[in-house]
């Protein structure tokens, strides 16, 4: 049936006739996701040719499809759909119903029909989230109806920011909100939570405002603790530690999913923990859910990817909890099979050292991929003491290979010390700083295993370029220098922090006037660099390890000269 005829038999109410033609025009476009994309895309690289032409707002999009017919028509359709909800409709004309608004909404560029206050209002009320009357019974997700209508909402509030003004009106998060505290007395489908889970995720990662609500007035970071408690179907042998059996099976598919979407709404709720203070209360809610994840960090899920994927929304969370809650990691006993160092459990760090490695070697999305894991291992390594010196044994092994550049190889080292010149300036530091801690932050150690010229960048930042010690407080135990690096030492070059071979005095043979007209000569080169032609400007190190120009430094001098010369003159 064609779209006319569609739209006919919509304005003529009859319900039978409606869900027969929705049901043809669901089946043919069930696999559709994007409407006229090409003749989209060639029309407003017409527009931008001839008028360098720049979008607003999506409703400059709408206008450029205004002269589309079949456009008008899904726009007619969204339009006759939700308004034909209003009415009394049996249970399959309405998720046929709601069927439809779900394909439509797929196209963010025709999503005016529902991001009315009214629309979204109908569809919140089908989904079970209307927030209107407070002391309502709140409506489970137990229906296909139900089911549908959350996915066409979270189509139109993951691609409209008016709907999302509107979904922030109509109180969803608190709807969603008093659902979650029903999950565990009812048995629900997988895709009614997951979906519930995925609107709540998507609000608070696109409403600050609706992020605080939750985080805040209804407590959301004790709800979802309890939800991924639930979903895991934990097991506790200790107040902060939870039972993992090694030989279970992996997580399934959809606790996996559901899991994930409670672990990215709890980060967006916890982003702004460490800029405010904890109490007693929630120092002890925050330990219970770093347990919980030190669980997460050991399962698996269904193969190798998801649970990468997995780990990594956990690591994630790990990074936004307070640094003191984090001891939790360590508490649990140590039992066969364990990782045992210094007579702690170490197989959370283990599992987070692995987890760096994989990252490491992927090198894709460095920025996105690597610095949380190693913001939460530099972070838990300065507080610490046994995760340093574990840490430190791994990444930092006595030094042996003095003849490569410590940049060369496969180690996790060599791994590291490469990203410290990254062009990423966030993974560089981030690659930098966890070495240094782990270098208990002495310059010379951290210098001695990265060479100088890598470690520049950060000794500068902190004024340690003359070296010293950062501000971290460790013991003063000394580093132990393996046989090979101390007969190596004295020829190590510092710079590339590898035995470097003698080279040949280029100035061998050459007459005292050969030598004059070439110092000369690189004077003059440098003159034109620097003074002239500003390419380079000659710095030097102050006496507090930070860089300065050099002419700066030389005016201070001259002027602390004329300062003294006038004091010895009065005397």
């Amino acid at each position: 049936m064609d779209m006319d005829g569609i739209l006919d038999r919509l304005e003529t109410g009859e319900q039978e006739l409606v869900q027969k033609a929705l049901t043809e025009y669901n089946k043919e476009n069930s696999q559709c996701f994007f409407f006229n994309a090409e003749q989209r895309e060639q029309r407003k690289f017409r527009k931008k040719k001839f008028r360098d032409w720049v979008p607003k707002s999506d409703s400059d999009y709408d206008s450029d499809c205004s002269d589309d017919p079949e456009f008008k028509q899904r726009q007619k359709l969204g339009e006759l759909v939700i308004k034909f909800l209003e009415r009394d409709l049996q249970p399959s004309c309405q998720v046929v119903c709601l069927e439809t608004i779900r394909i439509l909404s797929r196209d963010k560029y025709g999503l005016s029909p529902f991001t009315s206050h009214s629309a979204m209002q109908i569809l919140a009320q089908y989904a079970g989230l209307d927030y209107s009357d407070e002391t309502e019974v709140p409506r489970m997700p137990d229906s296909e109806s139900v089911v549908e209508a959350l996915k066409a909402l979270c189509n139109i509030v993951y691609n409209s920011i008016e709907a999302q003004e509107v979904a922030k009106e109509l109180r969803l998060v608190c709807g969603l909100a008093r659902r979650l505290k029903l999950y565990n007395e009812t048995r629900l489908s997988h895709e009614s939570r997951f979906f519930d889970l995925r609107l709540l995720f998507l609000l608070t990662a696109l409403r600050v405002d609706v992020r605080r609500q939750l985080a805040r007035e209804l407590r959301g970071v004790s709800l979802l603790t309890d939800a991924l408690e639930s979903t895991l179907a934990l097991k506790w042998a200790d107040i902060y530690e939870v039972v993992t059996d090694r030989l279970a099976p992996p997580l399934g598919k959809e606790e996996t999913e559901r899991v994930m979407e409670i672990l990215k709404t709890l980060f967006n709720i916890t982003f702004d923990i460490s800029r405010r203070e904890v109490d007693e209360e929630d120092a002890a809610l925050y330990r219970h859910l770093a347990a919980i994840l030190r669980h997460c960090l050991l399962r698996q899920s269904d193969g190798e990817d998801r649970t990468e994927e997995f780990h990594g929304h956990t690591v994630n969370l790990l990074v936004n909890l307070p640094l003191m809650c984090l001891d939790v990691l360590l508490t649990p006993k140590v039992e066969h099979g364990s990782v045992e160092y210094m007579g702690m459990n170490m197989d959370t760090v283990e599992v987070l050292i692995q987890f760096l490695d994989r990252r490491l070697d992927r090198g894709h999305k460095l920025r996105e991929t690597l610095t949380p894991v190693l913001n939460l291992l530099t972070e838990s390594s300065r507080v610490h003491r046994e995760t340093r010196k574990f840490l430190r044994a791994k990444v930092l092994p006595p030094l042996r290979d003095v003849k490569n550049r410590p940049e060369v190889g496969n180690t996790l080292r060599n791994k590291l010390v490469r990203l410290m010149t990254h062009v990423d300036t966030d993974v560089k530091h981030c690659a930098a700083e966890f070495l240094f801690v782990l270098c208990k932050e002495n310059v010379s150690r951290f210098v001695k295993y990265t060479g100088y010229g890598n470690a520049a960048g950060l000794l500068a930042a902190r004024g340690l370029l003359a070296g010293g010690r950062g501000e971290g407080r460790y013991s003063e135990d000394e580093d132990t220098d393996t046989e090979e690096y101390r007969e190596a030492k004295p020829n190590i070059n510092p710079v590339t922090g590898r035995v470097e071979e003698k080279q040949p005095n280029p100035m061998d043979g050459m007459t005292e006037e050969q030598k004059e007209y070439e110092a000369m000569k690189l004077v003059s080169m440098f003159d034109k660099l620097s003074s002239r032609e500003q390419i380079i400007q000659p710095m030097g190190v102050t006496s507090d390890g930070r860089l300065e120009p050099l002419d700066e430094a030389a005016q201070k001098m001259l002027q602390q000269q004329e300062s003294s010369d006038l004091e010895t003159d009065s005397d």
